[in-house]
Order: structure tokens, then sequence, then C-alpha cells
């Protein structure tokens, strides 16, 4: 399933290189509204998803690059265990790495998540996200599919 790593590069090139676009952008422009759901905003997450443990006193930085490294090992792990047929799983997996390695890399340098995607609906406003983090849902959707089994395998 290594013929699909391609994609860990793809996700990870594109999550930094936009997030040092709108980085670079929205402190020069602030908040900007791109569509009537949409906004670029920017954010700079200590927390995990959806803000959680951002409040906390700063060990979670830490913890999440630790959290994230172990993730990655036992992602690679999964991956070379995989067989041909599996491709789903494979390619849930590769996004979930690619956008791992790319929060990992923004707590690593900065010491917190950059978050840039602002989507609501009036007054309800999903937390800010970014490429990583889609990727990341993408390849879990990716999971529960093929863990359903609604994604026919074909032969290998």
């Amino acid at each position: 399933m290594w013929r699909l790593s391609w994609v860990v590069l793809v996700v990870y090139v594109f999550d930094q290189l936009t997030k040092y676009l709108a980085t670079d952008y929205l402190l020069r422009q602030g908040e900007v509204k791109v569509a009537p759901f949409l906004n670029l905003v920017l954010v700079h997450n200590t927390g995990a998803a959806f803000g959680f443990l951002s409040g906390a006193d700063g060990w979670q930085n830490a913890f999440f690059i630790f959290v994230a490294v172990i993730a990655s090992i036992f992602i690679l792990w999964m991956i070379s265990r995989l067989h041909r047929r599996e491709l789903l799983l494979a390619l849930g997996l590769m996004l979930i790495l690619g956008g791992a390695l790319g929060n990992l890399t923004d707590r690593l340098i900065h010491g917190y998540v950059i978050d840039f995607i602002d989507m609501y609906y009036r007054a309800w406003h999903w937390p800010a996200f970014n490429v990583a983090d889609s990727a990341i849902t993408v390849g879990a959707v990716f999971l529960v599919i093929d863990a359903l089994g609604l994604y026919g395998r074909g032969k290998s």
C-alpha cells in the first residue's frame, strides 16, 4: 500500500502551504468573508479538536505532540500490514497521517496549530479548522465506510 504514500505528501504540503498563505494574508487583512457561510480567520489553536484543552496551562502542547507521534507510528505500522485490496482503508490512513503530520509540524514550530477556515450558519460557527483537519476527517470517514463494509474491495 506504499503506492499511496504520495497522498501523505500532498496533504502535508497543501496543509503547510495554505497555513503559510492564510497567516500572511490574514495578518495584513484581518477576517475575510468568502461566502454567506464561510470566513477566513486566523486562529492559533493550543488545544485539540474543537479547542479541547485550549485553556490548559501549556502542558497540552507536549501531550498532543506525544499523541501525534505515537499515532503516526501506529498508522505507519497499520499501513505496513495492509493487503493490496484494502485500498479505501489505506487511503483513509494516508489522509489521517498527512493531516496528523501537518498539525504536528505546527505544534513543533509554533506551539499551536494554525486554523483559518470558519464555517457558519447565522450565529452558529463551527470551530475553525484547516486542511489537515479536513484530511483527518475525510480519512476517518473512509475508515468507518471500510469498517462497515460499505465499500466493495477489489480483487488483488
